[in-house]
């Protein structure tokens, strides 16, 4: 049995060995080096560029500028997101390169090919570019504002759209009725993926044939086809994109940029591949970035402490253009689980998207649903705080306890312990002795707080999913699937699935992604989708190449189809003594390619990870500092097919979400709209020690909306753990008087709420 198994990585032993196959690693000798020149300002009128010098440089092969992508007839980059807006989405023109004005620092203006990287940077700075400097503004809800800087003519007062769902009426009459009322300002900060392997890609293109090859660190490499086709005005035939190993994605990755249409405009011009490999600090001012939202949020209650309404207004910042699907990420995302695991009667959100002089948002992991149980979250605890009802009491009555249960936006949770996971979760943690321990901290001069929390995930990513069964003439099986693995494990699980369903050996399995030519559908990974949606697939294309497994096995042993029993492997005549049987490899080498099969699963059924998590804190209130000392979660993902990876993607997760609550953010100058945190000396990552053991205990509560009866695992640490880590710095603040403070807590931050209480 290796469903359940705890089994380690089999891709590790190569990354191990430094034997992966990351972009910067491929071999191609022969390829040309990019750079591209950026956007010093925030926002600025392009008055003029010479690139004169630079075309004279020693190994430089060409330059692009604006004027060149128009004569190539290269298509801006597209916005695809499907939102239900008020009014049609204001989609602005995203050129590969700056066409008269720039919107943001890092904005592309020119794209530099030389025979060497260090040749191409100094091309690039040899580029004369006289700007005129505009007035930028960086904050959404500034931008709002009559006197805020214009991006974009066609979106007056920089509105991108507006988007409703919920029941506004319902929520105004049970507010009109509700005993108590809690109200909260919050800023869900901006944030950058900052994965391990920064963007790059290498273009290639055949004269011959004319078609495309990009090698790219890609999450999706069929929608990146896509886009890529439309901006260069290419049947997707005439594209194949493929992502070799991935160091890290979180949702970032899963888009075009710029850069990768630009370096196959190169290689078609010049007929030899490009390599455009970015640098940390172009990774920060070029790469879309997270969150960056602010919300006004109302919890009406009656008088028991039941919940009854729920309203959230949010402006999310949109960056200077609409990305790929950034507008999801603040709209149809957070409004699947506004309201979190708790049954409220009545939901109402209204969301402004806003046009600023920053690098373009879009989904990072967990992408609108940590935003939506931050605000439900943030509530309750203060409810609790306003009634006088214990935290853990007042979440008690109010959690779903029934299933199937409907939300009030429209969402069948099938499945759940949640009353029994929050009691879990407080047991865990020892709550009962947290008094001993803040009383020993007190008698140290720290102050020391507990904040409890739970989440509810929506799982799904995009509906359906492509999967393939092959068999190899070596005795291989190769599993085709439309999702991708980017640091998952995807290597290890699919064939752990395999393996059980069919009773071979694991090692037999092998698995075949992202890449256009040998996978011929998929939505790649994004949305804790891959288990679930991919999984179910795979399952589907088992079935139907046994399907014709049985029918060749019956023709071999000349028995009816339904005398025919599989188990490990073989078809054995069910009552035959003597056992008689083929194997399913040999069944494979017999018929070569017999038993191939592929489907489009249409499963498009959503699960719904959740949990309840508790963190303890000690501040220093002479420094600000904040010491995260426990941290405990108890979740339910469904069956687990491996435990370890999933601990593993969860403690992933959980680094992430903490990350983001005590220690990152994008933070721009107000007044010149510059980043100010553009590298890993001002952008603070959680290291090793930031973090406590992070104690994950998984219950398994399968859902039956998927044959595996899986819960996607990969976003739910980031969408518990920003608002448990507040609700405990909260909670040892409090008795200084202080109920608010924004993410991240930093010492500076808190130390000024400190002495500002005093």
């Amino acid at each position: 049995m290796q469903r359940g198994l705890s089994r380690r990585r089999v891709e590790d032993d190569r990354f191990l060995r430094g034997q992966g196959h990351f972009v910067e690693d491929l071999d191609a000798r022969d390829a040309l080096h990019a750079a591209v020149l950026r956007s010093p300002h925030a926002h600025a009128r392009i008055v003029a560029i010479d690139v004169t010098a630079a075309r004279s440089m020693p190994g430089v092969r060409d330059v692009l500028t604006a004027a060149e992508l128009r004569a190539e007839g290269l298509h801006p980059l597209p916005c695809v997101a499907k939102v239900a807006t008020l009014a049609p989405l204001i989609i602005p023109p995203r050129p590969a390169l700056a066409e008269h004005r720039v919107r943001h620092v890092g904005d592309p203006v020119a794209f530099v090919v030389a025979d060497t990287a260090a040749q191409a940077r100094d091309a690039s700075e040899a580029i004369v570019v006289d700007y005129e400097t505009l007035a930028a503004v960086t904050d959404g809800a500034a931008a709002l504002l009559p006197a805020a800087p214009l991006l974009w003519e066609d979106a007056p007062g920089n509105l991108a759209f507006r988007f409703q769902k919920g029941d506004a009426a319902a929520v105004d009459a049970a507010f009109a009725q509700a005993d108590t009322i809690v109200a909260i300002d919050l800023v869900n900060n901006r944030v950058t993926a900052a994965a391990l392997e920064p963007r790059a890609a290498i273009a290639r293109f055949d004269a011959v044939t004319q078609t495309f090859l990009l090698q790219v660190t890609g999450q999706g490499v069929h929608a990146m086809r896509d886009q890529l086709a439309t901006v260069l005005g290419v049947a997707p035939a005439r594209i194949r994109v493929v992502a070799p190993d991935v160091g890290g994605g979180f949702g970032a990755k899963n888009f075009i940029f710029p850069d990768y249409a630009l370096a196959m405009l190169a290689a078609r011009r010049l007929g030899r591949p490009v390599r455009w490999v970015s640098d940390r600090t172009e990774d920060f001012v070029s790469t879309v970035h997270g969150r960056d939202n602010r919300t006004t949020a109302r919890l009406a209650l009656d008088a028991d402490g039941r919940f009854l309404a729920l309203r959230a207004d949010t402006v999310a910042n949109m960056g200077a253009y609409l990305s790929a699907s950034g507008p999801g990420s603040s709209t149809n995302s957070p409004g699947t689980s506004m309201g979190g695991l708790y049954d409220i009667p009545a939901v109402f959100m209204d969301v402004r998207g806003a046009f600023t002089n920053t690098v373009p948002i879009d989904a990072y992991r967990g992408a609108g649903k940590p935003e939506a149980n931050y605000i439900i979250e943030r509530l309750v605890d203060l409810a609790a705080r306003r009634t006088g009802i214990d935290a853990t009491e007042l979440r008690r009555r109010n959690l779903i306890a029934t299933f199937p249960h409907r939300t009030a936006m429209g969402m069948n949770i099938d499945c759940g312990e949640f009353r029994a996971n929050l009691d879990r979760a407080a047991d865990a943690a020892d709550i009962a002795g947290f008094a001993q321990r803040r009383a020993a901290s007190e008698a140290r001069g720290m102050l020391r707080g507990l904040g409890i929390a739970c989440f509810l995930e929506t799982s799904r990513g995009a509906p359906g999913e492509w999967a393939a069964v092959r068999f190899a003439a070596d005795g291989t099986v190769a599993l085709a699937v439309g999702t991708q693995s980017n640091g998952q494990g995807h290597e290890t699980s699919f064939p752990q699935v395999a393996a059980d369903l069919l009773g071979l050996p694991i090692e037999v399995f092998r698995l075949v992604q992202a890449d256009t030519r040998d996978v011929a559908r998929g939505h790649g990974h994004g949305g804790a989708r891959s288990l679930h949606m991919g999984g179910e697939a795979m399952v589907r294309a088992i079935d139907a190449m046994l399907g014709k497994a049985r029918a060749l096995a019956a023709q071999l042993l000349q028995a009816p189809e339904a005398s025919l029993r599989f188990a490990e492997g073989r078809f054995c005549l069910a009552d035959d003594p003597a056992g008689r049987g083929v194997g399913l490899l040999d069944l494979a080498r017999e018929a070569p390619g017999a038993l191939d099969a592929e489907v489009d699963s249409d499963l498009d059924l959503v699960t719904f990870p959740n949990g309840c998590q508790v963190a303890e804190v000690e501040v220093d209130p002479e420094t600000g500092q904040v010491h995260l000392l426990r941290y405990t979660a108890v979740d339910d993902y469904g069956r687990l097919l491996n435990p370890m990876l999933t601990i593993g993607q969860v403690q992933g997760g959980l680094a992430q979400g903490i990350g983001q609550a005590m220690l990152e953010e994008i933070v721009h100058d107000p007044e010149s709209g510059q980043i100010l945190t553009a590298s890993l000396m001002d952008y603070c990552l959680p290291r090793a020690t930031d973090l406590p053991p992070l104690d994950i205990t998984c219950i398994e509560v399968p859902t039956a909306s998927n044959r595996l009866g899986v819960k996607g695992s990969g976003q739910a640490g980031c969408i518990g753990a920003p608002q448990t880590v507040m609700h405990a710095v909260l909670d040892a603040l409090a008795p200084l008087g202080i109920d608010g403070i924004d993410m991240p807590v930093t010492p500076m931050k808190v130390w000024k709420a400190i002495h500002a209480a005093r």
